[in-house]
């Protein structure tokens, strides 16, 4: 059996922190990142392909604000939003996937799955929620639109002061079409699944799916549908080149090789940032601890060279 791969893509293979955002530099990007997966799919890989959203199911946000606000248009809920940028950022990918294999003379099939992530109702994280989304408001319109709506805000303090609604993030639990999703891709289809961490849903007691208002972190996502569909490798692609021990700090260092034990250690002291590399890094054990043979995390450009990135397995590599 060929081997299975799912490549998750960050922000930035499909947009550039010194970027505006323009339709064209998404394209570029995504094409310049597509050229990396060349090399596995001439390896005879079958590819499973994720995305983040955040940028994009941000301004998505901004326009059902301004709708509202403006033309009386009824506000979208978060599941909705991101099924918006699930179709469209995986159309951007398919046609720039579809063009890229042309380049280089590859006959295969890509498709696109709208894809929903089931998320358990009981998970403690709907108490707490945490994930900032949509426009910064100051304290009076926060506080009309939390009675109008029941929408929580907290303080935003980063960049611009103001405040922003918060959502729960719960842990994904089980990804919907994962058979679809494995039988394609093993049949030679790139599949491109389970965008922004999929539609966020739940599945109450006469077993009907229901929409919920959360936001599902990607990279877990993306390693949970690995885990499930029998994936040999899972990659992360980012914008640093490896995981750095002491980041920042005079003592830094490159970590290229962890086994699990190192890598779980590291986490829990700290060593890697929650909202930047924590989550990357907890996404990379699940998967190995569900069986997966290798985790890399590296640059979205760098792929295909092995010098770089960071690789986690269940123990060091010979």
């Amino acid at each position: 059996m060929k081997k299975l791969a799912v490549v998750a893509f960050g922000g930035n293979a499909l947009l550039r922190d010194n970027q505006e955002g323009t339709i064209e530099q998404q394209e570029q990007n995504t094409t310049d990142t597509l050229e990396n997966l060349i090399f596995l799919i001439r390896a005879g890989y079958d590819l499973v392909i994720t995305h983040g959203n955040g940028p994009q199911v941000g301004n998505i946000l901004l326009r059902n604000d301004a709708g509202e606000q403006l033309y009386n248009i009824p506000q979208m809920p978060v599941d909705i939003c991101v099924a918006d940028s699930q179709g469209g950022i995986g159309y951007m990918i398919e046609r720039m996937l579809r063009n890229v294999l042309n380049k280089h003379q590859i006959d295969k099939e890509v498709v696109t799955l709208v894809t929903m992530t089931v998320v358990d109702q009981e998970d403690p994280a709907f108490h707490e929620p945490v994930k900032r989304i949509g426009k910064i408001y100051n304290r009076e319109d926060a506080d009309k639109l939390a009675r109008k709506k029941g929408w929580i805000f907290k303080e935003e303090i980063k960049d611009i002061k103001g405040w922003r609604r918060a959502v729960p993030s719960p842990a994904p639990v089980r990804i919907m079409n994962e058979k679809v999703i494995e039988t394609l891709a093993r049949q030679g289809t790139i599949v491109i699944a389970t965008g922004g961490g999929g539609v966020p849903v739940y599945i109450d007691e006469r077993k009907n799916i229901r929409p919920a208002e959360v936001v599902i972190d990607k990279d877990l996502a993306s390693a949970l549908m690995a885990a499930r569909i029998g994936a040999d490798e899972f990659y992360i692609l980012t914008d640093v080149d490896y995981v750095y021990l002491n980041y920042k700090q005079p003592n830094q260092q490159i970590a290229e090789f962890l086994n699990y034990e190192d890598a779980m250690r590291y986490l829990e002291e700290g060593q890697f940032t929650e909202g930047s590399m924590a989550p990357k890094i907890r996404a990379c054990l699940q998967f190995i601890k569900q069986g997966g043979q290798k985790s890399v995390i590296t640059e979205a450009t760098r792929l295909e060279n092995k010098k770089y990135g960071t690789k986690i397995t269940m123990e060091y590599e010979d």
